[in-house]
């Protein structure tokens, strides 16, 4: 009698470089949380931040392994090779920064207070949660566009870019709603706007990719993006220059930290790391503006 099933599991997806980057992330995220939630322990927003992105994380992954190993994504109606691309990078924006929270809020090199065998549980469980981001660094490298290559438009680097300054929008927002004051000015309010903007297109861009409903558009996506693209680099160039003349012009703001300020309760830190996430998403605009005038979008792979 002949076997029911070989035809049915793709073993490819576990036995290719991606599909062994795909394993070892498993592995990893297992192991991190694991060893967090054993012995090492978490508190507050940046523990829970932390916990949320190993757990997260893991089970997207088991999920698309699953999916591939036995063709079920053929079942899904999305743009598989989009939501795997895109997954691999917010993935690995995530875990990059779970890997420098966890040890700069919880590793210590000495045992007091917490004991020695707590602070090598938090250790070891550091050291793991960087292997996890290079192990997703290295999906995310392996599935990227080469050039010439009909792909995914989320394995471009302008798709890969989207994800990028999603992420960093949300950066900003983290800082605007830490006492950063934006309501003082209409001048900061309209940045905040610039912000709120770009990130929700950026968004509905990301997400009209991954489920493959660009060509359903009575509009041309491909242009519409590119268009987008130029109109958000002139944002945020306004916002570039706005915000910090408000903040930290000695006629509005302060150009220098004042004394008194709190750590972690400062208005002046948080207007500072809106200042410069906003060069960094600009530049991000700039650079993704250049790549999305030369690719075409693939909305069926």
């Amino acid at each position: 009698m002949e076997g029911t099933g070989g035809p049915y599991l793709n073993t490819v997806a576990v036995t290719s470089p991606v599909g062994i980057a795909r394993l070892l992330q498993m592995t990893l995220g297992c192991t991190t949380f694991s060893l967090v939630a054993h012995r090492g322990g978490f508190s507050a927003a940046y523990g829970t931040f932390c916990m949320f992105v190993w757990t997260f994380c893991f089970a997207i992954t088991v999920f698309i392994i699953t999916c591939e190993f036995t063709h079920l994504h053929s079942c899904l109606s999305i743009s598989w090779g989009n939501f795997t691309a895109a997954f691999a990078m917010l993935a690995t924006l995530m875990s990059v920064t779970a890997a420098v929270i966890y040890p700069l809020y919880f590793v210590q090199l000495d045992c007091y207070p917490i004991g020695c065998e707590v602070r090598d549980f938090r250790i070891a469980a550091s050291v793991f949660a960087g292997l996890l981001f290079v192990a997703y660094a290295a999906e995310v490298f392996l599935t990227r566009a080469k050039p010439g290559q009909v792909t995914s438009y989320m394995a471009t680097v302008s798709g890969l870019l989207k994800i990028v300054q999603a992420f960093v929008a949300c950066i900003i927002f983290g800082a605007l709603v830490n006492d950063s004051q934006y309501s003082k000015y209409v001048a900061t309010q309209w940045c905040v706007a610039v912000y709120s903007f770009c990130f929700v297109v950026t968004v509905v861009v990301v997400a009209f990719s991954v489920t493959g409903k660009t060509a359903m558009l009575w509009f041309p996506f491909e242009r519409s993006v590119v268009i987008y693209t130029f109109g958000a680099v002139l944002l945020y160039m306004s916002a570039a220059v706005i915000w910090p003349v408000f903040c930290f012009d000695s006629k509005y703001g302060s150009p220098r930290r004042p004394g008194l300020c709190a750590k972690g309760r400062c208005p002046w830190d948080s207007q500072l790391v809106v200042a410069i996430f906003t060069y960094v998403n600009l530049l991000l605009y700039i650079v993704d503006l250049a790549y999305s005038q030369r690719i075409r979008f693939v909305s069926h792979l």
